[in-house]
C-alpha cells in the first residue's frame, strides 16, 4: 500500500479504469463471438448486422484508448474480409 496520498489515489483510479477497460474488452469479445457464430451458421444477414455493431464497439474502444487505433482498424478489416468471403462462397 502506498504511503503517499496521491499515490493511493492513483491506485484507486487505476483500479477503476482497469475494471472499466475489462468490461469494454469483454463486450468486444462477446460481439466477436456472436459474429463468428453467425458466420459459422451461414447467417449472412445476421452476421452483417452484428458486424455493424462490432465495428461501432471497436471504434468506441479505440476512441476511449482501451485498444490502440490501429488494432481496431486491423480487426475491422479482417472481420469485413471474413464476411465478404462467406457471402461470396
Amino acid at each position: 500500500m502506498p504511503n503517499i496520498r496521491a499515490a493511493a489515489k492513483r491506485v484507486r483510479a487505476d483500479r477503476k479504469r482497469r475494471l472499466k477497460n475489462l468490461a469494454v474488452r469483454s463486450e468486444l469479445k462477446t460481439a466477436h463471438r456472436k459474429f463468428a457464430e453467425a458466420l459459422q451458421k451461414g447467417e449472412a444477414d445476421a452476421a452483417k448486422q452484428i458486424l455493424q455493431l462490432l465495428v461501432k464497439k471497436l471504434d468506441q474502444a479505440a476512441q476511449k484508448k482501451v485498444i490502440p487505433r490501429n488494432t481496431a482498424s486491423r480487426k475491422k478489416s479482417r472481420l469485413a474480409r471474413q464476411l465478404a468471403k462467406r457471402i461470396k462462397s
